[in-house]
């Protein structure tokens, strides 16, 4: 009876594995992976974007740079695990209109920016289209001048955009403008040109819906 009872068990934990490997979470694209995948992204600006301590790193440039996925998405999810530290301006910028010159006027800003003036567009927010509430409670530094890992989690489907920051929905968007394109990192000085923080990333993965 005991080795029945083992048996079944077996049987039972084999079909959850197979159950697993065709579940709804399957299709995901890694695009970085530790310090790997920078190869998937072309970079436009002058960051110093790079390989290094198992991430993918930018900092040192002027304006505004991006690493810009070299397929478009209409609807996908994307997860991302970054470090930002509070002076950081990144963002990840989804639906790019136009690759070669990626903005908050021709895509959705999903902002990574502790002190952005404007704090209702701050770290978490969809910059020109969804606010988070202010005195800003997201925070990507970790509020003392350092910095910390945060995740990402981003859904687009259509219409409906849906940002969750370290497992907290900032913001659920409906909106139309912007249908497909690319969805590129961002490293920015921040205001009044000021030096930016680094943002590092070390895991950013994709899943077409």
């Amino acid at each position: 009876m005991k080795r029945l009872w083992i048996t079944i068990m077996l049987l039972a934990t084999a079909l959850v594995v197979a159950g697993c490997a065709h579940s709804p979470q399957s299709g995901w694209i890694t695009l970085i992976d530790g310090d790997k995948g920078i190869e998937n992204f072309n970079a436009i600006g002058d960051a110093k974007w790079r390989a290094e301590g198992g991430a993918i790193v930018a900092d040192k440039g002027k304006g505004s740079s991006h690493l810009v996925t070299k397929n478009a998405y209409k609807d996908f999810e994307i997860y991302a695990e970054f470090w930002a530290d509070t002076t950081t301006n990144s963002g990840i910028f989804i639906r790019a209109a136009d690759p070669k010159k990626v903005g908050a006027d021709s895509s959705y800003e999903v902002n990574i920016f502790d002190q952005r003036p404007g704090q209702e567009y701050a770290t978490g927010a969809i910059v020109g289209f969804a606010q988070v509430p202010v005195p800003i409670i997201h925070k990507a530094g970790d509020g003392k001048g350092g910095g910390k890992w945060n995740t990402f989690e981003i859904r687009a489907k259509g219409p409906e955009i849906t940002v969750v920051f370290n497992g907290v929905v900032t913001v659920h968007l409906q909106n139309s403008k912007y249908a497909s394109g690319p969805f590129a990192l961002q490293f920015a000085n921040g205001a009044k040109n000021a030096p930016g923080g680094p943002i590092k990333w070390r895991k950013v993965m994709v899943r077409p819906l």
